[in-house]
C-alpha cells in the first residue's frame, strides 16, 4: 500500500510516516516548507518528500506509483480545506484521512495495546522517558513522539511489541480517536483556543478522552481541576510523593513526568519503584528539552507560561551549579496563541537576567486578528525592564557572543518549526 503524508516534516506526521516506513509500507510525502526534520526522514529511507504542496507533484507521484491513502495534518485542513492536495485526491477517489485513522488502523492490524500520554505540558518528555524505561528494561516497544531522542527515533515500530506508546495531541481533538489501554495525564491548562473556545470546552475533552481509556495515571491537582470522581479505573498520583526526591534530573517539571513514567511502567512490569527510578534517573533527555547546542547555549521547547515556568526550573538549576546567569532568547508560538495568554506571562521568566524577545513564529493563524508585536507583550510581564524587542539578525547573534563569552547560560525557548528560533540559531552557531 502507498501512504502519501501531507505535513511530513511536522512533529505529528513525521514520526507516523517513519512508523509506516518501518512496518514495510510505501511512503511518500510533501510539506510546505523545508525543515531539518525533512532531512532526517530523507536519510532514514523516506525519499519520495516534496518541498511545496502542489498539484503538479502529487499527480506526478501518483501517476508513477498509484497513491492509495492520503494522509495528512490538521493544519492541511484547518488551512486550507480546498488545498491543491486534497483536490486532486478527492477528483481521483483517494481514500484522506487524518494520522489518527491510519494510526488506529496499524494498531488494530499488529494487536498493540495503546498506552497513550496526554497533556497541555510535558507530553513529549514523559512519553520518551516512557520509551527509555522500555528500552533499558529491553522490552521490545512502538511509539510516537514529537521531539528527536538520540536513543531513537521519533517513530519507531518494532516487531513483537505488546505496547505502542503514543504522544497523544489534544490539538484538532486527535486523542479523542482513540481508546487507549493507560492513559497517563502529565498537566491540564487551557490551550489551543481556536479548537477549544472556552475553558470548559478543553476540560471536557480531557475528561471524554479520560472516560475512553480503560486506565488512566493523573495527579490530584488535575483530577480535582477536571472534577473527575473516584473510580478503580483511575489511578491518581501524589505530587509531593516521597519518590520523587528519588529523582535527580534537573528541574521540578522533569522530575514530575519522570515519576509519571516510572509509575506507568511499574502498573505494566510491577517492578519496584526504586528500580526504576534508577533507571529514569540516567535519562539523557530530547532535543530541544534544554538541549545544549553549543557550550553555554541551550534550546528548549517552551511557549507557554506553563512551559516558560518549567524551563527556567531547569535552566536555573543547572545555572546555579555552574554560577551563571541565566540569559533568555523568546520567541512566541503563533499570533493566536498571544491574545489568550498575554495575560499570564506576568512573572513566567522570573530568574532571567534578561530576555531578548523576537517576533512571534506564525502558523495558521487567524486573518482577522492584529498580530501583536513584541513590545507590547513585553509589556504583560510584572517586570517588563528586563525584556528587549529584537529581531533574529547578525545584532542579536553578537549579543548572543557577547552573553556566552561573559560565562552567561544563554536559552533559547521557542516552539515553531522550520526557520524557527531553534534552526536559525543551529545555522548560526552550529554552521
Amino acid at each position: 500500500m502507498h501512504l502519501f503524508f501531507s505535513g511530513i516534516g511536522g512533529a505529528g506526521i513525521g514520526p507516523l510516516a517513519l512508523i509506516a516506513h518501518q512496518a514495510g509500507y510505501q511512503v511518500s510525502g510533501s510539506d510546505k516548507q523545508h525543515s531539518l526534520y525533512i532531512d532526517y526522514l530523507k536519510k532514514h529511507g523516506i525519499r519520495n518528500i516534496y518541498v511545496g504542496q502542489t498539484k503538479d507533484n502529487i499527480t506526478q507521484l501518483h501517476r508513477r506509483h498509484a497513491i492509495d491513502w492520503y494522509v495528512h495534518s490538521s493544519a492541511v485542513s484547518i488551512e486550507n480545506p480546498n488545498s491543491p492536495e486534497l483536490v486532486f485526491c478527492k477528483e481521483e477517489g483517494i481514500k484522506t484521512s487524518k494520522r489518527d485513522e491510519l494510526l488506529n488502523q496499524i494498531i488494530k492490524e499488529r494487536r498493540l495495546k495503546l498506552l497513550a500520554v496526554a497533556g497541555t505540558h510535558g507530553k513529549s518528555t514523559t512519553t520518551a522517558m516512557v520509551i527509555w524505561l522500555f528500552k533499558q528494561l529491553g522490552l521490545p516497544v512502538s511509539y510516537s513522539v514529537g521531539a528527536k531522542m538520540n536513543f531513537g527515533e521519533m517513530g519507531e515500530y518494532t516487531t513483537g511489541s505488546e505496547f505502542f506508546v503514543y504522544e497523544a495531541d489534544e490539538f484538532d481533538r486527535n486523542f479523542l480517536s482513540f481508546e487507549p489501554f493507560i492513559s497517563v495525564i502529565t498537566g491540564v491548562s487551557w490551550d489551543h483556543h481556536e479548537i477549544f473556545p472556552t475553558r470548559d470546552d478543553y476540560q471536557k475533552a480531557f475528561v471524554d478522552f479520560i472516560d475512553q481509556s480503560n486506565h488512566t495515571i493523573i495527579w490530584g491537582e488535575d483530577q480535582s481541576y477536571l472534577e473527575l470522581a473516584d473510580t478503580s479505573r483511575i489511578i491518581v498520583e501524589n505530587s509531593q510523593n516521597l519518590h520523587i526526591n528519588k529523582i535527580t534530573l534537573a528541574g521540578l517539571y522533569n522530575r514530575l513526568d519522570a515519576y509519571l513514567a516510572v509509575r506507568t511502567l511499574h502498573e505494566i512490569t510491577n517492578l519496584p519503584i526504586d528500580k526504576l527510578i534508577s533507571i529514569v534517573n540516567k535519562f539523557p533527555g530530547l532535543k530541544r528539552r534544554m538541549e545544549e547546542i553549543i557550550p553555554g547555549l541551550y534550546s528548549d521547547y517552551a511557549h507557554t507560561p506553563e512551559k516558560i515556568r518549567g524551563a527556567m526550573s531547569v535552566a536555573l538549576e543547572i545555572a546555579n551549579t555552574k554560577h551563571q546567569d541565566v540569559v533568555v532568547i523568546y520567541e512566541p508560538l503563533t499570533d493566536r496563541r498571544q491574545h489568550y495568554i498575554k495575560n499570564d506571562y506576568k512573572d513566567c521568566f522570573d530568574g532571567a537576567k534578561i530576555i531578548y524577545w523576537v517576533p512571534s513564529y506564525l502558523a495558521r493563524e487567524d486573518p482577522d486578528l492584529v498580530v501583536i508585536n513584541p513590545e507590547e507583550l513585553i509589556s504583560y510581564l510584572d517586570d517588563p525592564s528586563i525584556a528587549h524587542a529584537t529581531k533574529r539578525d547578525d545584532h542579536l547573534k553578537s549579543i548572543i557572543d557577547k552573553h556566552l563569552l561573559s560565562g552567561d547560560m544563554v536559552v533559547a525557548m521557542n516552539g515553531g518549526g522550520g526557520d524557527s528560533l531553534d534552526e536559525w540559531l543551529r545555522q548560526e552557531f552550529q554552521d
